[in-house]
């Protein structure tokens, strides 16, 4: 399986060598929204491949409970442990909107908290260690992903 996740991940590294610049988006953001959104869709799938490529097991994505509000992203073992990860991108040159990482507010990290203990009760976890990691990844054109994993980011709230 590691050799799977090698080959595809390379793959996916290949394809974003120029970034995760949408094709015939105009500068001006015709429809800025769903720019954001294929970059953020772009973003996660290179993610779980790069997990994967770093020995993770990933076992729901996208995981969300009704009545909360919230996502978490990827949720995969890291050997023993049982890693939350939420995911930001950010795509262009200026920089003017911050570290992707710091996206990942206070409210934001409750919200996860609350999601992650639905996700443990629901599939009956008990005593595995958990932990909460952001993977900040920024996308500029014509230069591949740089790519920060924070393990350990945060806390339960």
């Amino acid at each position: 399986m590691k050799l799977f996740s090698r080959v595809v991940f390379g793959l996916v590294q290949w394809a974003s060598r120029n970034g995760f610049a949408a094709e015939g988006a105009s500068a001006n953001g015709a429809n800025n929204r769903s720019v954001r959104r294929r970059t953020g869709v772009r973003g996660e799938t290179y993610a779980y491949w790069y997990l994967r490529r770093h020995g993770y097991t990933i076992v729901a994505r996208n995981f969300t409970v009704a009545g909360i509000h919230g996502e978490i992203d990827l949720v995969g073992y890291d050997g023993e442990v049982l890693a939350f990860v939420e995911v930001k991108t950010r795509q262009g040159e200026d920089g003017t909107r911050g570290l992707p990482e710091d996206a990942v507010t206070r409210d934001k990290r409750r919200n996860l908290s609350r999601v992650a203990r639905r996700f443990l009760a629901l599939r009956r976890i008990c005593e595995a260690p958990c932990r909460f990691d952001v993977m900040a990844i920024e996308s500029r054109p014509g230069q591949r992903p740089a790519v920060r994993l924070h393990k350990g980011a945060f806390t339960d709230q």
